[in-house]
């Protein structure tokens, strides 16, 4: 496609100059909220627009209210890295565009994301038990979208873990989950991200803040004591959050201390390590993990630091069993042939949404381009960078660091009052030049966007939303809806066409529901048949107990021709398959009346030569016989038909006087005598009933 090669180059051209020269930009945009507004009409287009014209307004519409995140004076919040590698990673797999949700939606994006993650872990040096290839206890890593949602995924595996526990205790099954659920009790330090936060609120469960000490971090004892006061009150401690790497000032909590109360206390531990995660990679940093052994699970973001850009958050957990029996749903629909197999992982047990990105393709691709040596290097330069800062800040008098370094992160403020920190810090966000942000380090920081959905990040989907918009129109997208409809249209009418088949619902949109007739182990053996001759690929489905197949227009190249290939396919593995179970092809054969034959084919009329002959069939395709004059009707019957059947009379005596008998027995033909002719008309006469058989059959 001419389009794609050049709109494609154009973009790769742009993204390369865009990259180049990000220090000639302002890293912090000088416009207004709703400065968008009065550059964009209101409703979308009607027709598509010309790309030139699109393309022409990312500079004019989108750059100028950029905050640009790969600008090397970008020191807020914490890294958004990308690389050429994962950039490019990341086009390939749009390109694919793979929904990994069972490993048969698509083994390469399964079975990589397995490979990748067993790497990472051994590149941080997490135990063995959160490795898929040698976890005796099932557990294994998984790539979500953002950490946030790590954590909350974590709380709700802990918390099932909590109620089966209890109840089991007890021996009361029937003891109400809500009301279990009610007295079940979280904890993190009041450093902790907002995330966690939300977590609780989602999940219906009391969050508990606990005071870090003079350092910010989260210690044993104080743990102990807000253990006791929440078991007095006859709640019940279930989950917490340690954090390795706090969003304020990058303090790390005491694992190695709250490790072995958790343990006795059966409080699931969960790491978030968001930021601080990729500098594992280096062993030097890996003295933050001390009381790793004592964890259930934990979460850090490559789409930080890594140079792999978001999202992409590395989850491991040390029995996903319990991630299995919280988000376990499986209709028959997302089932294959090697469900629970551990070699055929279906990850979307492991995670709130059902759909993912084949994430792991930039990841590996990453790994590979710089390998673990280059990504040390790459952490260390950063540590190395942040260090000289520090230096530079501890020159001058004016300046304070009230919290110790750690990793890539400097917090400094102007001594004196807040007031005069924070009219320093506006004035540098102002100017374009570099960008910071504040923190309070006993209180909660806020963003924007931080309470529209679970994960804090947003990534700009939008772009890509506006870019098809506008490519293609109200009226484009409106008529690729229409053909897809009509293409499941004319599906469905080539179904009904072959009576061996049903369609056990009416058909809505680009969804055909079809079935063989029987029972369901035909249906079944059929759509084995057609996903293992990868011709094409269909999916189960249960309707009340009835096995059917769903078949469904989804790609944007589809065309009539496909569709005719793929019931063809069909047809002939449903033959395939009642001759395997020893079933006729005409068992569910049926009188179709007229008026359905021309309703499903227009062309299949009532021939007027033949309507006034007796003994022969009344309805033939017209648009063969019709065209042919009665001397001519029986070559061009022998030569089309010819090859499948014997049509000379000479060598079939027995028809011969059937047919004879017939002639002789009709009114029209006992008015007239055999003549010189009779050979002749006999043959004429056969191949009609010939034709007939033909037909008919």
């Amino acid at each position: 496609d001419i389009f794609v090669v050049t709109t494609g180059k154009e973009m790769v051209d742009f993204i390369t100059d865009y990259l180049e020269t990000i220090r000639k930009r302002r890293v912090f945009p000088d416009v207004k909220p709703g400065y968008m507004r009065h550059l964009l009409p209101e409703s979308a287009p009607i027709n598509g627009e010309d790309w030139n014209t699109i393309f022409a307004d990312i500079e004019r519409v989108i750059m100028p209210g950029v905050t640009h995140w790969q600008s090397p004076y970008m020191h807020a919040y914490f890294p958004a890295l990308n690389s050429p590698a994962s950039i490019l990673g990341d086009m390939l797999s749009d390109a694919i565009g793979s929904l990994g949700f069972t490993w048969a939606s698509s083994p390469a994006c399964t079975e990589l994301e397995i490979i990748v993650m067993d790497w990472l872990a051994k590149m941080i040096g997490l135990p063995d038990d959160f490795l898929h290839s040698k976890s005796p206890t099932n557990g294994g890593g998984v790539i979500q979208t953002t950490a946030s949602e790590s954590t909350f995924v974590a709380l709700l595996a802990a918390r099932t873990e909590a109620i089966l526990r209890i109840k089991a205790e007890n021996c009361m099954e029937e003891l109400d989950d809500a009301e279990i659920n009610s007295r079940l009790v979280a904890y993190c330090s009041d450093q902790a991200h907002s995330s966690v936060e939300k977590a609780g609120l989602i999940g219906l469960v009391k969050m508990r803040y606990i005071e870090s000490d003079d350092k910010l971090s989260l210690r044993g004892d104080k743990l102990i004591e807000a253990i006791k006061h929440d078991r007095d009150r006859g709640l019940i401690p279930f989950y917490i959050c340690v954090t390795l790497g706090t969003t304020g000032a990058c303090a790390f909590d005491n694992l190695l201390e709250i490790g072995p109360i958790a343990k006795n206390e059966e409080i699931w531990i969960h790491v978030d390590a968001a930021y601080a995660g990729t500098a594992f990679i280096c062993p030097e940093f890996r003295k933050w993990m001390d009381g790793i052994e004592y964890v259930q699970s934990l979460a850090f973001n490559p789409s930080k630091w890594m140079l792999t850009h978001f999202d992409c958050t590395a989850m491991w957990v040390r029995n996903s069993s319990a991630l299995h029996r919280t988000f376990n749903v499986e209709p028959l629909y997302l089932k294959h042939e090697n469900s629970g197999q551990r070699l055929a992982m279906d990850f979307m047990h492991w995670q709130i949404s059902l759909s993912k990105k084949f994430r792991s393709l930039k990841l590996w691709f990453v790994i590979r381009n710089y390998g673990i040596k280059g990504l040390q290097l790459h952490v260390r330069k950063g540590v190395k960078l942040a260090s000289a800062f520090e230096e530079l800040i501890r020159n001058d008098s004016r300046f304070e660091l009230p919290v110790e370094r750690h990793l890539g992160l400097v917090v400094f403020r102007l001594k004196g009052n807040n007031e005069l920190t924070e009219c320093l810090l506006k004035k540098l966000n102002s100017s374009g030049r570099l960008h910071c942000v504040p923190a309070s380090l006993k209180g909660t920081l806020a963003m924007d966007f931080m309470h529209w959905q679970i994960s804090l990040s947003k990534k700009f989907r939008s772009l890509k939303l506006w870019f098809v918009i506008r490519n293609y129109g109200i009226k484009g997208l409106q008529l690729h809806v229409r053909k897809g409809v009509k293409l499941a249209s004319a599906f469905e009418e080539l179904i009904r066409s072959d009576s061996r088949f049903e369609l056990p619902v009416e058909r809505h949109l680009g969804l055909v529901v079809f079935r063989l007739k029987g029972h369901n182990e035909l249906t079944e053996c059929l759509l084995k048949k057609l996903n293992s001759s990868g011709r094409l690929h269909c999916v189960p489905a249960s309707l009340k107990g009835t096995y059917v197949i769903r078949f469904t227009v989804t790609s944007l190249q589809t065309t009539i021709a496909d569709i005719q290939r793929d019931f063809a396919i069909i047809k002939e593995t449903a033959t395939t398959v009642l001759k395997t179970y020893g079933i006729p092809e005409n068992r569910i054969s049926r009188a179709i009346p007229l008026a359905e034959i021309k309703k499903r084919t227009p062309g299949f009329g009532t021939s007027l030569l033949l309507s006034n002959s007796p003994m022969t069939p009344k309805i033939i395709n017209a648009s063969f016989v019709a065209i042919f004059d009665q001397q001519d009707l029986a070559q061009e019957f022998v030569r089309h038909f010819g090859k499948h059947m014997d049509l000379t009379g000479n060598s079939n005596p027995s028809l011969r006087r059937r047919i004879k008998g017939l002639m002789l027995t009709d009114k029209q033909h006992r008015q007239n005598k055999p003549t010189k002719d009779w050979d002749l008309e006999c043959e004429k006469y056969s191949l009609l009933k010939l034709f007939e058989w033909y037909t008919l059959t």
